[in-house]
């Protein structure tokens, strides 16, 4: 283990020469340098030893688990047997599910979509057909399943397959109206195949159109029906290879349905109609129906309707069959939501969905298509849902979905993970959470419970936050890499409602969805949850188990740089930070007159967007609003986005920035310490000397106004700039945008133009006002991006006018030492800038907690100001031995508890400051990370130790301090798709992997580290992905995950009788390795479909490795692999002997031709 030794230094000594950095590359550098800050007078000083623990093998990457709704769903299929559910997609994925905690994700490498999906029922394997024109055989027998097989169609599209029960035989038919059939142990084309022309009589003179539906005859397995997507049916004999009947209709077919007899089968067709057919009278459909069409008068044909996508006729032995079927309503109703018609005897009921239906299955008691179906439940695929309807209630009511399959309810605009928070936390939101849950579902048990699902070792409470575009808040119990629903908050419920006249005020800075949640922070041990909205706002919220009826305390803000208005060069004369009692407005509520809305044409100033509610509010169990703070207009500019927020309980403080300063508020006692901009926080520590800008006659003000610089001077003040104010709120700012020469203000036409929503904008985001930005790139490709996110800017002395305005990045509450002369820690807000800046704020709290609600909180500047490459993205703390301190907080208690006395009232803290009383607890590391670099300094000396040049040519979407193993560690993720680690204190590179591109801003924008190695992001507006980093979880992910296939019984099938086994066929009789094996059928062409093994092939072996399973799966492939080399070897042989057999023949023919000429004849 290697050991890092650094000196002690002497407070007030500044290092004796600049500190040098690692050097770094395209994410990554060569590791950081340790640097004695002090004179050679500190070289007495004791030495500290800190080990660090964590090495590089400490770390490994890989994806865990996938929660949520399948992205853009195109197919389904269900195991009747083994009771497993599959999900295809337009991207190539398949979502396995079973019982709750089987979920399994798996993804095609082409990326095509999945068209159908077949299991082959009880066997642990899945075919997915492909948009690619492409069948794949997947092996679910292993944790992670993998590819078997492929085919790829070279000469014709797949249009259906299917998959007959307890066969190897796949049937698939093709754009071009040919069926052929497919082995799927060796995944071969069989030599049998029905054409197009064979099938169809031969005086029809057009083409019957591509294959819609394949299925084999339920009462003989001989016996294949064809449906072609012009109305054409087939009737086909297997064995003697020619059509047993055709039936002809004069509507487009969309699917067919057997009767489980045999005798009958329904057709559902383009025009709404449903026709019944008999196989003794194909002639014409024996019923034809439309079920939503209305009756004419005269006794004509119903009218049209919307065609019918699917039908399934489902038999009962004790009831009337079921006919469930999507889409076939009325044309004149174009409003009606999509729906599923199920038709049992003469009753009708029409299920209305919120989404169209992409597919649906009707589930039954047995898998034999030959006896009474007995359906129990009928499993609907929408475009964002997935339903399940209860067949045996009359009312069909709906399972309740124990899938997290709603994240997307309300599309998720910011996540947060906590892993190893406090154990109570899970029991005590979902009991609160528990309380608001609908009623009316199902009392059975939920129909997919396949599957198997131990706990596994990881056993650390996790949870997930997802904030939504509606101002929703979801709390996600997220242990054992599960995901289920603990909690919802409404964080739009402290604000009246919108009226339709009134959205002028909030449409200037909001283009919609003005409740969204923009950034959210939670200290679990104090149960205090902050949330900014873009609107402008926060609101901090304490957790009750008691149901309360109060109004909700609100302060307005004011929060606007003044740079603007400096019409002399003189510097203030003000001091920056005013008297501690002329920052204590009184508490006002916004229902006041202040809320005045001005007059049309006149200009806005001090008025909010948004109007809390001014009345008593109930407030149910759970978090309740404490106070909402909002920033207002002023002099005519709406409130800028908020870009940083951090809470404390021990302190009772929020605060918050924007890209105009900074606001830090008392909650405790309802008051505003701190609203001034970022400028004015540096005081006399300003380390540049900002020009004020030349007198003007008049000021114009427009929302979204602003004046671009005129100063192309360039200086390495924000080298490599990102748009870090506005990354975080999803979408780019150029770091290269041309200056204008004219120093023109842009028109607010111009300005509302520059923030249309662009492709790579969330759905929430605001036009913001060009006053804190350059022009907005909206992200769309990957060139585009490595443009806009590694270009360099120019700065200089001069042209900070340009950028007056400096966001507030990051923030963090700590106790520390704030200045070089200090002996002990004490309460400090450390502020980061988007201009690399670090600026400490010394909090004078309230001797004794007695005090704090009445003794004002005085926040003043300690005049240390330190510097970084890059927008401050993070801050933590570590004591002398590199362990890292936690911020203080409060224990939490109920604020609305009934048994709490004089004495209970009294809070309790927990500092985790360390003791200056202590021989070693004197000094402490500070760990400051911006897009750019890190570094760790030693305070009190402020010394830089060392210095981690993370990137140069892009920059740091998200750095977290994590524990992982009982050590700490900087993890970091980087726009050009590197996640690496870095060793603390000493900043060594631990990981540095290519591992995820950002291909879209919602990933930049909910990427987020947590402790124990794990991580996840947004992968699609639907879908949560998570990953872990520690090789230890890697290792272990196998024993976590759900096995999909369980050793289950196949039903046996019911005893027929000896007349129905005599008369009614038998599928025992139908040998298909007869008919369709090479011996019989022959070779197909070898240039119609290309046979791939799969990469799966050896890691089933893996996944089934020991036992019989094990043996039989290399058996398979050796076998797999023996057939191909010998198939190979019999072409050889063949094509040897046609070239032998030609020779003989010329040879004979020579030796006839001159058999009988004489010598000399030659």
């Amino acid at each position: 283990m290697k050991k890092f030794n650094f000196r002690k230094v002497l407070d007030g000594l500044t290092a004796a020469s600049p500190v040098g950095s690692s050097g770094g590359g395209s994410g990554s550098g060569a590791g950081g340098s340790v640097h004695p800050g002090g004179t050679a007078g500190a070289a007495g000083t004791p030495r500290e030893e800190i080990q660090e623990t964590l090495t590089s093998d400490y770390f490994q990457i890989c994806k865990t688990v996938r929660h949520g709704f399948p992205y853009l769903p195109t197919a389904l299929a269900f195991d009747p047997v083994q009771k497993i559910l599959a999900i295809g997609t337009r991207t190539g994925a398949i979502r396995i599910l079973g019982r709750p905690g089987v979920d399994c994700y798996c993804q095609h490498e082409s990326g095509a979509a999945v068209l159908q999906l077949q299991f082959l029922i009880n066997e642990g394997a899945l075919v997915s057909a492909c948009a690619d024109d492409a069948l794949h055989l997947w092996n679910l027998r292993q944790k992670q399943p993998a590819i078997l097989h492929s085919l790829k169609f070279n000469r014709e599209r797949i249009t259906y397959c299917h998959l007959p029960f307890q066969s190897k035989w796949l049937y698939v038919g093709t754009e071009r109206g040919n069926t052929h059939i497919v082995n799927i142990e060796s995944f071969i084309l069989s030599g049998y195949v029905i054409m197009w022309n064979k099938a169809i009589e031969l005086s029809t003179k057009t083409h019957p159109g591509p294959v819609v539906h394949l299925s084999d005859s339920p009462r003989d397995e001989g016996k294949l029906l064809i449906g072609y997507e012009n109305g054409t049916i087939v009737f086909w004999d297997l064995r003697s290879k020619r059509a047993d009947l055709r039936a002809y209709y004069d509507e487009a077919i969309h699917s067919v349905a057997w009767h489980h007899e045999g005798k009958q089968f329904m057709c559902s067709h383009s025009d709404g109609s449903l026709t019944l057919w008999n196989l003794k009278s194909p002639n014409r459909p024996f019923q034809t129906t439309i079920p939503h069409g209305k009756v004419q008068r005269d006794g004509k044909k119903p009218e049209s309707c919307k065609p019918i996508l699917k039908v399934e006729y489902k038999t009962c032995k004790n009831s009337e069959p079921f006919v469930v079927f999507s889409g076939g309503l009325s044309y004149d109703k174009p409003c009606r939501r999509p729906s599923l018609t199920i038709m049992h005897g003469k009753a009708i009921t029409v299920l209305e969905m919120d989404h169209p239906i992409v597919d649906f299955l009707t589930l039954c008691e047995t898998p034999y298509p030959n006896e009474f179906q007995e359906p129990y439940a009928v499993v609907v695929l929408l475009e964002k849902d997935l339903i399940v309807v209860d067949l045996t209630q009359t009312n069909f009511p709906i399972f309740e979905n124990p899938y997290p399959i709603d994240i997307h309810e309300s599309p998720v605009t910011c996540t947060e993970y906590f892993a190893d928070c406090p154990p109570d936390l899970i029991p005590v939101l979902y009991s609160v959470g528990a309380k608001h849950k609908k009623q009316g579902y199902s009392n059975k048990e939920w129909p997919i419970s396949g599957g198997a699902w131990n706990l596994g070792a990881q056993t650390y409470p996790e949870i997930i936050i997802t904030g939504h575009a509606d101002g929703s808040v979801k709390f996600w119990d997220a242990s054992a890499i599960t995901l289920q629903m603990l909690y919802k908050l409404k964080t739009s419920k402290v604000f009246e409602k919108q009226k339709v006249g009134e959205g002028k005020a909030t449409a200037e800075i909001v283009e919609e969805d003005p409740f969204a949640v923009q950034m959210m922070y939670w200290c679990p041990e104090s149960r205090i949850f902050c949330v900014a909205g873009v609107s402008a706002y926060v609101i901090v919220y304490r957790f009750s188990k008691h149901e309360v009826n109060t109004e909700i305390a609100s302060l307005e803000v004011r929060l606007q740089s003044e740079v603007e208005d400096i019409i002399t060069p003189e510097p203030e004369t003000n001091p920056p930070f005013p008297d501690a009692s002329s920052q204590l407005p009184s508490l006002k509520s916004l229902s006041g007159s202040t809320n005045t809305v001005a007059c049309e044409g006149t200009m806005k100033d001090s008025i909010p967007c948004l109007s809390v509610k001014a009345r008593p509010v109930r407030m149910p169990p759970g978090y309740q609003a404490d106070l909402v703070i909002q920033l207002v207009w002023v002099d005519g500019e709406p409130p800028q986005q908020i870009t940083s927020l951090a809470v404390n309980s021990a302190y009772g403080l929020v605060a918050f920035g924007n890209c105009n300063g900074l606001a830090v508020v008392d909650f405790m006692q309802k008051t505003v310490l701190l609203s001034m901009g970022t400028l004015d926080l540096y005081g006399s520590s300003d380390p540049y000397q900002r020009q004020p800008r030349s007198p003007r006659k008049s000021r114009q003000f427009a929302a979204g106004l602003t004046e671009l610089s005129d100063s192309p001077v360039s200086l390495e003040l924000e080298r490599c700039k990102s748009p870090t104010s506005d990354h975080v709120n999803g979408h780019c700012t150029s770091p290269t945008s041309q200056s204008c020469s004219s120093g023109k203000r842009l028109s607010s036409a111009d300005v509302s133009r520059a923030n249309r929503r662009g492709p790579g904008r969330p759905p929430f985001r605001k036009a913001q006002s060009a006053a804190c930005m350059e022009i907005s790139l909206p992200v769309t490709t990957e060139e585009n991006r490595e443009n806009s996110f590694s270009r360099s800017r120019s700065s200089s002395v001069s042209s900070i006018d340009r950028d007056s305005k400096e966001a507030i990045t990051a923030l963090f509450f700590m106790e520390s030492f704030a200045r070089k002369n200090d002996s002990a820690v004490s309460s400090c807000l450390w502020v980061g800038t988007g201009l690399g800046m670090v600026i400490i704020l010394s909090l004078n709290l309230p001797a004794s907690d007695d005090l704090r609600h009445s003794e004002p909180v005085v926040v003043s500047p300690s005049g240390t100001v330190l510097t970084l490459k890059g927008a401050v993205l993070t801050f933590a703390c570590l004591d002398c031995m590199g362990t890292l301190t936690h911020q203080p907080y409060e224990v939490w208690r109920d604020p609305h508890s009934a048994d709490d006395g004089d004495k209970t009232r009294k809070r309790k803290l927990v500092m985790h400051s360390p003791s200056s009383s202590q021989d070693m607890g004197d000094h402490q590391f500070a760990v400051i990370c911006s897009e750019k670099q890190a570094k760790v300094f030693s305070l009190p000396s402020q010394t830089c130790l060392y210095v981690h040049n993370i990137t140069e040519t892009s920059f740091l979407l998200r750095a977290d301090v994590v524990t992982l193993c009982n050590s700490v560690c900087l993890a970091c993720f980087c726009a050009n798709g590197h996640i690496m680690t870095l060793s603390l204190p000493s900043l060594r590179p631990l990981l540095d992997m290519n591992y995820l591109p950002v291909t879209d801003m919602r990933i930049a924008r909910t990427f987020c580290f947590t402790n124990e190695g794990q991580a996840l992001y947004l992968s699609s507006p639907t879908e949560i992905q998570r990953l872990t980093y520690s090789q230890e979880m890697c290792d272990n992910l196998q024993d976590m995950l759900g096995d999909l296939f369980t050793p289950v019984e196949t039903p046996e099938a019911q005893n027929r009788g000896f007349l129905k086994g005599l008369f009614g066929g038998s599928g025992q009789a139908f040998d298909r390795e007869e008919l369709f094996g090479e011996a019989t059928a022959g070779k197909a062409s070898r240039s119609l479909a290309q046979h791939i093994p799969g990469s799966g092939g050896i890691e089933g072996v893996r996944g089934a490795a020991g036992g019989v399973i094990g043996d039989l799966t290399r058996a398979r492939i050796a076998l797999d692999e023996r057939g191909q080399k010998l198939g190979e070897l019999d072409e050889r042989t063949a094509s040897m002997m046609a070239s032998a057999e030609a020779f003989s023949k010329h040879a004979h023919e020579v030796m006839l031709k001159y058999k009988d000429k004489k010598w000399y004849q030659f």
